[in-house]
């Protein structure tokens, strides 16, 4: 048996850092392995599920609804509202923002790269994309709306009665193909190219050396890989990385699973410039306090995930990180806001 991804990890960091140690003079010179880089190759092409295929005419009718504050029961709130392009698909805040202008008790999470998502929202309560659309538009907390109500409402619209028909041809207007369109729209919602993407495929000018150096401390020393894995920088997993909050988070819906108690979705780590503040519950304000809690270890209880250490991080290999840490963030594409049907 050849030996496993962590030991060509391993090894490969062991001479990375004997080199970067021994012969200072060229540390400049810094050589990643391809296979760490190869695990973070960005894909090709968007995935969509079968019983929900692409279709032009879907994802323009999603955008028109996405946009829509007509979806809320209110008429002032919209998707976009909370998912706003201009901060990262997420709203700035530390905590979201719903029905009346309450205050939710989770910050709002990114859209982006949704496609690729296996299970939605911080807790993990939604399986599908469709799913994730439809439960803010019902939340009585959130945009507080009824379906039925709904339907009539855009029934009552021609601009969306045509709409519908080019994008589901017999079906019309119902809450499953509402939340189909939607899902297909965010689908489309990409994080945007990086410095990193075209360092990873081949450029070496892409990026400074400092962070070419602090890729490899992610994937190693400093353990961030363990659950930020991936193109999107993220397992898909739950964890309780050990914030002071007294919210169970997945453990509401796996009571008996002592690791899921107050443990959260790993987010994915892509235009976290855009993106602050940090964590479920916004408790942290900037990417120097993420780091500096991952330092600590975070609060030692039995739920604490086992892969949550504290970091012996140099001040040089800190500074690498948070210098690869920027380099997650590309040129931001102009979203166009849609004309919406009267």
């Amino acid at each position: 048996m050849g030996p496993t991804k962590a030991t060509i990890f391993a090894l490969a960091a062991a001479a990375f850092f004997a080199a970067v140690t021994v012969h200072p003079a060229i540390a400049e010179d810094v050589t990643v392995p391809q296979e760490m880089k190869d695990a973070y190759q960005r894909p090709d092409h968007i995935p969509f599920p079968e019983e929900n295929p692409y279709s032009p005419q879907k994802v323009a009718l999603g955008k028109l609804l996405y946009f829509d504050t007509r979806l809320s029961g209110s008429n002032m709130l919209a998707c976009s509202s909370c998912h706003n392009p201009g901060y990262g698909w997420q709203d700035g805040l530390p905590k979201g923002v719903g029905h009346e202008m309450a205050e939710l008790p989770r910050r709002t999470p990114t859209i982006l790269n949704g496609a690729w998502g296996s299970i939605f929202f911080w807790d993990g309560r939604a399986g599908t994309l469709e799913e994730q659309a439809l439960g803010p538009i019902t939340a009585e907390k959130e945009m507080n709306q009824d379906l039925d109500q709904l339907v009539d409402e855009l029934e009552a619209i021609q601009g969306y009665r045509a709409r519908f028909g080019e994008a589901f041809p017999g079906q019309g207007i119902t809450p499953d193909t509402i939340v189909q369109a939607i899902a297909t729209y965010e689908r489309t919602v990409i994080a945007s190219r990086a410095p990193f993407d075209d360092w990873i495929d081949g450029d070496e000018e892409a990026i400074p050396d400092s962070a070419k150096r602090g890729f490899v401390v992610f994937n190693t020393k400093a353990r961030c890989n363990l659950c930020h894995s991936g193109w999107n920088f993220s397992d898909d997993s739950f964890h309780d990385i050990g914030l002071a909050d007294e919210d169970p988070g997945r453990g509401k819906f796996l009571p008996d699973i002592p690791t899921m108690q107050h443990a959260f979705k790993t987010p994915g780590l892509r235009d976290l410039a855009r993106r602050a503040p940090f964590m479920h519950d916004g408790s942290l304000l900037t990417l120097d306090e993420v780091v500096t809690h991952y330092e600590s270890g975070g609060i030692q209880r039995p739920s604490l995930s086992p892969e949550m250490q504290p970091l012996r991080l140099t001040a040089a290999e800190r500074d690498d990180l948070m210098a690869f840490l920027g380099t997650l963030t590309g040129d931001l594409a102009p979203v166009v806001l849609p004309v919406l049907p009267r």
